[in-house]
């Protein structure tokens, strides 16, 4: 297994979202009007050429997370961000459901340093609802992109292949709040 080195075209862009289980996360995304491309793999950790049991060890670093491609032109940052926060709970830390270890953190990770305000600002957006609704802090991690490892074929597509396949991927209930001012990011 290698790193894709493929980039998008110049009109396309790219985002990696992790939100617990990869399977569920790719599926959250795949069929959005403007999404081109969808892959799982594992990025943000310290291995090269990770495998799925390396990782699953806990002790690479890395985590789970689906490669978005997109067309701006058709589909929003703004619009991804919403789907990501309501698809998981991102107060959770190192776990989603029943699913537990470092490989299932919450975390978004992009190209630019403006892709990177504008995630923190989402995140600074949804905490309100959150924590009216009784949840705690969201431990997101939003940082620039790193190394994304494709994983092993049998992951991409799966619950494509496997619609009734286990994914315990769940959110919150609590709606991402429409775009307004709110206090700069941290």
């Amino acid at each position: 297994m290698t790193s894709e080195a493929k980039n998008p075209a110049p009109e396309q862009e790219e985002v990696f979202f992790a939100l617990g289980c990869f399977w569920g996360a790719e599926r959250k995304f795949w069929s959005l009007p403007g999404v081109l491309e969808t892959a799982v793999g594992y990025t943000a950790g310290q291995l090269s050429e990770p495998s799925y049991e390396a990782v699953c060890s806990g002790e690479t670093g890395h985590t789970e997370a689906v490669k978005v491609v997109y067309d701006p032109r058709k589909i929003s940052l703004e619009d991804l961000f919403q789907v990501f926060w309501e698809a998981h709970d991102p107060t959770q830390g190192n776990r989603q459901g029943n699913d537990r270890g470092t490989q299932y953190r919450s975390g978004i990770y992009l190209g630019s340093a403006e892709q990177l305000l504008q995630a923190k600002s989402s995140r600074n957006r949804y905490q309100e609802p959150l924590s009216t609704a009784g949840y705690g802090p969201i431990t997101t991690e939003i940082a620039m992109k790193t190394e994304f490892w494709p994983a092993e074929q049998y992951h991409q597509k799966y619950l494509m292949k496997n619609p009734n396949g286990y994914c315990g991927l769940g959110g919150t209930g609590v709606l991402y709040p429409a775009e307004k001012e709110v206090s700069p990011p941290r």
